[in-house]
């Protein structure tokens, strides 16, 4: 029988910056259950670089929310923006009263110019933010006497009241059991869906399930095609794909191909330095061309002395040295990667989705910061931003239960259908790469869309698929292996990666022109007429009012 108590006040689905913070920022009269599907530290968050504010006296919050206004390509909510740039310098306190250890010279916070930004105010701690900040989150989180952690636990489903559609907990994978957790609030923070394309720098462990389970419960999602898709990412066969910053182009590093060609400049006049989104889709193009073997290009690094490298790109020689690769004698494989997904959740300023007591944040979210390409180092404080939100949560503790869970013990294996489910698994984030990647286009996605509804509906057929797709309060069950509990669970990834994928499929075909994150080579340009959200709500379709901004 699992551990895990039958009701919460709070249930917080996932462990990043977001579902930290947010542990943090619920009132502590409340009692939280934070569960995470593998430990504290093993998300996204943890390899994030920076985050920004507009706290020197020489930057402004107005800089901020305009330079995020512009980065969004005409999708930004400016409010919600607002709340962002507004809030950003009481997030960095907040953090340095925890003890960030943020970069200083002396007394001085540093602060560096990134991407888009018209100012300085990116805050650092060396190439390890993300890290330092969820291990000082992580331990803050471990004091607090109301918040229970449990790791190692999948959510399979959300359960709705069917009096009232509210949402009142969920279905809950654990210790060989699923078991059925009540709450009066939940809160989504599983990250975003990079897992659902080849080439990602997202871990394994970032598979959309809180935007398929938002998804599947009737939540309002919006503006999914876009995804933020990154040029540089260290590309060794049998590793995780590893984050080259742009930076090192900006010191003299070069991008060619296995000729040692700089094929980039075919593509764009400012060659390996031109936007982030160019560059990705010129080395995209070339390696749709030429097909090498191994897929990828190389970064040439030998340009930038090697004292220079060591004081500015230490985990970067880390992980090449780690891999095999000696980046002072030989240009690295790199290959184009997703990175960060704009779309998700609808939410609003107070981080409600459209279901009653659901709740949304982080990557999972889509609070409308973003538009259709974020600024960079703007992500990290959304997480804090709008998980302090939650400090103002007020929760009714009489929580209506419209179905008393039961408990049923069953003896489960599925390995015969195992194969079915592997093949799928491996099979959509290649579909995905190869039609919803950097470049799209109609016929290209329609295809995609036809084989994924062939591939959904074999899935949806499988029993052990039962468990997530119509699963009911009195069918919580006791697995009898630890490899059915692996089967269920990959089974569930499957499912939310599918589901996000078609989402992803669906909204690419939907719109018709190219911006921000969203590219079409059919459509190359964009339109005025598409200033506006793709909303879908279950299987409809729908355009927003026109963004004025």
């Amino acid at each position: 029988m699992s551990d895990i108590p039958s009701q919460f006040d709070v249930l917080i689905i996932g462990s990043g910056a977001a579902g930290l913070y947010a542990a943090l920022s619920v009132p502590a009269n409340l009692q939280v259950g934070l569960m995470t599907k593998e430990t504290l530290t093993t998300g996204a968050s943890s390899w994030a670089r920076g985050i920004a504010a507009a706290i020197d006296p020489a930057d402004t919050t107005l800089s901020h929310w305009q330079d995020t206004l512009k980065a969004g390509a005409g999708l930004c909510e400016p409010e919600a923006v607002k709340l962002l740039a507004d809030n950003a310098p009481t997030a960095i306190e907040s953090l340095l009263a925890m003890g960030v250890p943020f970069d200083r010279h002396g007394n001085k916070l540093v602060q560096e110019l990134e991407a888009a930004h018209s100012h300085p105010r990116v805050l650092h701690y060396g190439e390890t933010t993300g890290k330092v900040l969820v291990d000082t989150l992580t331990a803050q989180v471990l004091e607090r006497n109301n918040i229970q952690v449990f790791s190692q636990t999948f959510t399979l489903s959300l359960w709705l009241n069917e009096t009232t559609g509210n949402c009142q907990g969920a279905s809950i994978l654990h210790q060989g059991a699923v078991r059925w957790v009540r709450a009066a609030a939940v809160v989504l923070a599983t990250g975003g869906g990079g897992q659902v394309f080849a080439h990602t720098t997202n871990p394994t462990v970032i598979t959309g399930d809180g935007i398929a389970l938002a998804w599947r419960a009737g939540a309002l999602i919006r503006d999914p095609e876009f995804f933020q898709f990154h040029p540089t990412a260290l590309t060794v066969a049998g590793m995780p794909r590893f984050l080259i910053t742009e930076v090192v182009r900006g010191e003299g590093a070069h991008v060619v191909d296995s000729q040692g060609r700089r094929f980039t400049f075919d593509y764009h006049p400012d060659g390996e330095l031109a936007p982030r989104d160019v560059v990705s889709r010129a080395i995209f193009s070339h390696l749709q061309k030429t097909k090498p073997d191994p897929y990828c290009v190389y970064l040439d690094l030998r340009l930038i002395t090697p004292q220079r490298m060591r004081e500015r790109f230490p985990s970067i020689i880390q992980a090449c040295q780690q891999w095999g690769v000696d980046l002072f004698t030989q240009p690295i494989p790199i290959a184009p990667v997703a990175h960060y997904w704009m779309g998700g959740v609808v939410t609003n300023l107070e981080t409600c989705t459209s279901i009653g007591g659901l709740y949304a944040i982080g990557e999972t979210a889509s609070t409308g910061v973003h538009g259709a390409n974020r600024l960079a180092s703007n992500s990290l404080l959304e997480c804090i931003v709008f998980a302090a939100q939650l400090s103002q949560l007020k929760i009714n503790s009489q929580v209506i239960v419209s179905e008393e869970p039961g408990y049923k013990q069953e003896q489960q294996d599925w390995s015969n259908e195992m194969e079915k489910i592997n093949f799928i698994r491996q099979n959509v984030p290649q579909l995905m790469w190869q039609s919803a990647g950097i470049s799209r286009s109609q016929a290209i996605l329609e295809d995609a869309i036809a084989q994924l509804n062939i591939w959904y509906s074999q899935l949806a057929d499988l029993d052990v698929s039962q468990y997530v797709l119509k699963a009911t309060p009195n069918q919580t069950l006791q697995l009898n292996s630890e490899q059915a509990q692996q089967n269920l669970r990959l089974a569930a990834e499957t499912i939310n990666l599918s589901n996000v994928a078609s989402l992803i499929l669906k909204s690419a075909a939907w719109r018709k022109e190219s911006r921000g994150g969203h590219y079409r080579s059919d459509y190359p340009q964009t339109s005025a007429d598409w200033q506006l959200h793709t909303l879908i709500e279950g299987d409809c379709w729908r355009q927003s009012a026109k963004i004025a901004n």
